[in-house]
């Protein structure tokens, strides 16, 4: 499995989304992968982070853990307004 992690905050802009209380961008996880681990790895990584993150897991074929990077580009109204 590829495994992405980001801050939970990120999420806040997110229509309906349940609100993760922000904290100091000097310990904000923005985001990170790891490759080729195994769920249980991915997990006890996403739980060691220094700060609340969101783990995605994708699987290593699918090309799909590319796309989070270019996906988060555009999470915001105005980001997308912008961009299209």
């Amino acid at each position: 499995m590829n495994a992405v992690i980001e801050a939970t905050e990120h999420d806040n802009s997110c229509i309906d989304a349940d609100q993760a209380d922000e904290i100091s961008p000097l310990v904000v996880i923005d985001h990170d992968r790891r490759d080729n681990v195994s769920v249980q790895e991915a997990i006890h990584w996403a739980n060691e982070a220094r700060c609340p993150v969101t783990l995605y897991i994708y699987d290593v074929t699918d090309g799909t853990t590319a796309q989070h990077f270019d996906s988060m580009g555009v999470r915001l109204p105005e980001t997308e307004s912008k961009a299209g």
